[in-house]
């Protein structure tokens, strides 16, 4: 018998089921849905990468779902249901209009509310809306900026997290709470296991301090209060956690620590992403030629989970929590590190494959450079390759007559390597017992709808479809300028090819012309290391010998 089947006594599943037909496989039970199925969900975070995919998947799989409120926040201009209509006409969403009309779109409500501002800027009415309806909340939002002034990220994810779970506890009919955190914020712990772990500070203090301090001051204190820690993201999310903890016995709760969340690996759109933050930056701008040189251990590397597996994640979870009775084990770990490992020198490889068979547009330089394990080399080649070049580029954009972007680009380039090189430069480990043990009770209709598991990613395959996703949906490249952007790319390979050449042939005629000067120079350093070791020999040998002669050698006082 299975931890989980023994645990909460949950059926284990027959390996053969994993080999039925697809016919054979319809006839199975979908118990996943149940957790959702005629309950009301509070989502927070709905208009982000991850809420929205986790809104696609709820209206697809679980259509049941009686209503789904967004907690959204007026934005230039457009209301919440503006807003959610906007998140609609993403493609997305394409998909489920297909298969279920749009129709079912009238079952997502928009809330006005601010997780930032006092009383999550709920109107008294929407306030017992929610108190009177609510079934299950998803605690999403945050910012994800790792540079976020340190007011601005305790106000989004510590006091927000604070005022969510007063809200919680106001509702009538509350069953689960998820409280989605991250698996890298308690960085002190190199293995971080399914359990709470203490805050770094007291986060009612900090709020508190926050709130009343004016945010000059709250900048020039923040190095001394984040203390270890690098960012104020990880500081202010390890708060945040530290709350829900606080509320474990008190309300109904599970703390979710996705790691990095990346783009969809295969369902509803392979590849899509809405943002360029964290791999997909990096893929976007080593495929343009901008980045050509990275500060990072090609042997480590992090933990990545695509965004369908973390919210089909979330969702079994859920049904864990709901239908199978487990309140015992409500930390949990979506990542993928334990099971799935690959280096840095691997993801590079993969993604110069990727980028010279599908290139992006007008890309600025043939894509190359390299990882690097010394920092002095690194910022080296930040100055040859990046920052010179830009200028120069930079000039030429000018004189035709266009705004310069590369020194602004590379500018952010070099905040951004803040950041990566740190997490690229330390190594962390997330044991996930729990989802590993709960994979092996689900049968082959939940395990195929809600995958859970990378078994069959192939991986040169997953950065293909996110670099076309990324072409069209980020980029706006549409498949059809795709030859002329490998014409453009076999036009700089050779630019790069004869730049080198050049580059190379007067390096090489500038030491054979001043041959002389470059030896003689060599020789006159070489002259005054021997001068200089000579020296230092003879001053230790007057020393040694000046020595000898006033210490009597052992035992001659005593005859």
């Amino acid at each position: 018998m299975t931890f989980a089947a023994a645990a909460y006594r949950l059926p284990t599943v027959a390996t053969e089921e994993w080999r039925l037909p697809p016919e054979e496989m319809a006839k199975l039970p979908n118990r996943v849905p149940d957790a959702f199925n005629g309950r009301c969900v509070l989502v927070t975070g709905g208009s982000g990468f991850l809420g929205k995919t986790l809104v696609e998947k709820l209206l697809r799989l679980c259509d049941r779902v009686d209503t789904i409120y967004l907690l959204i926040r007026t934005k230039k201009g457009r209301d919440p249901r503006q807003r959610v209509d906007d998140i609609f006409s993403s493609p997305l969403f394409d998909r489920l209009k297909a298969e279920k009309g749009t129709s079912v779109l009238r079952k997502v409500v928009g809330v006005a509310g601010d997780v930032a501002l006092p009383d999550l800027g709920l109107s008294p009415g929407d306030r017992q809306l929610l108190r009177d309806r609510v079934n299950i909340v998803v605690h999403a939002a945050a910012t994800i900026r790792f540079d976020e002034s340190l007011k601005k990220a305790v106000l989004l994810n510590t006091r927000g997290v604070k005022l969510m779970l007063q809200l919680a506890a106001e509702m009538k009919n509350l069953e689960a709470f998820l409280h989605v955190s991250t698996a890298y914020c308690h960085l002190k712990e190199k293995v971080l296991y399914e359990k709470p772990y203490p805050p770094p500070a007291d986060p009612h203090s900090i709020i508190y301090l926050v709130e009343n301090t004016p945010e000059d001051v709250l900048e020039s204190m923040t190095k001394k209060i984040l203390g270890d820690l690098p960012n104020t993201y990880a500081f202010t999310k390890a708060l945040g956690e530290g709350l829900v903890n606080e509320q474990m016995n008190k309300l109904p709760i599970m703390i979710l620590r996705p790691s990095v969340v990346i783009p969809i690996w295969k369902d509803p759109l392979p590849g899509w992403t809405d943002n360029i933050n964290g791999p997909t930056g990096l893929l976007i701008g080593a495929g343009k030629g901008v980045i050509r040189t990275m500060y990072c251990n090609q042997k480590g590397y992090a933990d990545f989970l695509p965004v369908d597996i973390a919210v089909n994640a979330m969702m079994i979870c859920a049904w864990n929590f709901l239908c199978c009775g487990d309140r015992e084990h409500n930390v949990i770990h979506l990542t993928s590190s334990s099971e799935y490992q690959v280096s840095w020198s691997d993801i590079i490889e993969i993604g110069r494959k990727v980028t010279e068979r599908i290139p992006l547009n007008n890309v600025v330089w043939y894509p190359g450079g390299s990882m690097k394990t010394s920092k002095l080399y690194h910022y080296i080649c930040v100055l040859f390759f990046h920052l010179i070049p830009a200028i120069f580029l930079d000039m030429i954009i000018f004189l035709a007559g266009h705004k310069p972007i590369l020194w602004r680009v590379h500018r952010r380039i070099l905040k951004g390597f803040e950041v990566f090189e740190y997490y690229a430069n330390n190594q962390w480990d997330f044991k996930n017992d729990l989802v590993v043990e709960i994979r092996k009770c689900l049968n082959a209709r939940e395990r195929s709808e809600f995958i859970i598991d990378g078994d069959d990613m192939d991986l040169e395959q997953y950065f293909e479809d996110c670099v076309k996703a990324a072409r069209i949906y980020i980029l706006k490249e549409m498949p059809e300028t795709l030859p002329g952007a490998r014409r453009h790319l076999k036009i700089m390979y050779w630019v790069d090819v004869i730049t080198k050449i050049v580059l190379g042939s007067l390096l090489l005629w500038t030491l054979w012309n001043r041959a002389d000067a470059i030896i003689g120079g060599f020789l006159r350093v070489v002259n005054f290391m021997v001068w200089l070791v000579t020296g230092i020999f003879g001053l230790l040998s007057g020393s040694l010998m000046s020595s000898a002669i006033s210490t009597p050698p052992s035992g001659a006082l005593e005859s």
